[in-house]
């Protein structure tokens, strides 16, 4: 008798499953308008405005920020140059610059990194960049 039962408990558990469908998951993350700041925002939340210096010309693309957490739009493959003694997490605590101040024409990068934050090479040496402008990323990012 009890093999019987575990034989029908076990018929049910196939019958059940087997009339399961599989309904495609949709998932929808509405992240809002890219952070309005003179020289782009940081790529981890909250996107504060980072400062000047923060990010070097490869961000830039005709004077337009390219963009960086959910708000990228560089190229794939891109790593670009960043000085990380202006970052937050790594102890900067000075001010972050004001709105319409003159862009940069001098930077001094010490670290590579994608569009999400990760760290990486980024195919040239990024300490005598002077100009602002795409290094082989596509442009058309925010202010």
């Amino acid at each position: 008798m009890r093999g019987f039962q575990c034989l029908v408990l076990a018929i049910a558990g196939i019958g059940l499953t087997a009339t399961v469908s599989n309904a495609p998951a949709q998932v929808s993350v509405n992240i809002g308008v890219a952070p309005n700041c003179p020289y782009g925002y940081f790529d981890y939340a909250p996107y504060s405005c980072s400062p000047y210096g923060y990010y070097g010309p490869d961000w830039f693309n005709g004077g337009l920020f390219i963009g960086a957490g959910p708000w990228f739009h560089g190229g794939r493959g891109f790593y670009g140059h960043v000085d990380n003694r202006y970052d937050p997490r790594r102890g900067y605590n000075g001010p972050v610059p004001a709105r319409g101040e003159q862009s940069f024409n001098h930077f001094h990068a010490n670290e590579a990194r994608d569009g999400q934050g990760h760290v990486g090479n980024g195919g040239h040496d990024g300490g005598n960049e002077h100009s602002a402008g795409s290094q082989g990323g596509r442009g058309g990012g925010h202010r």
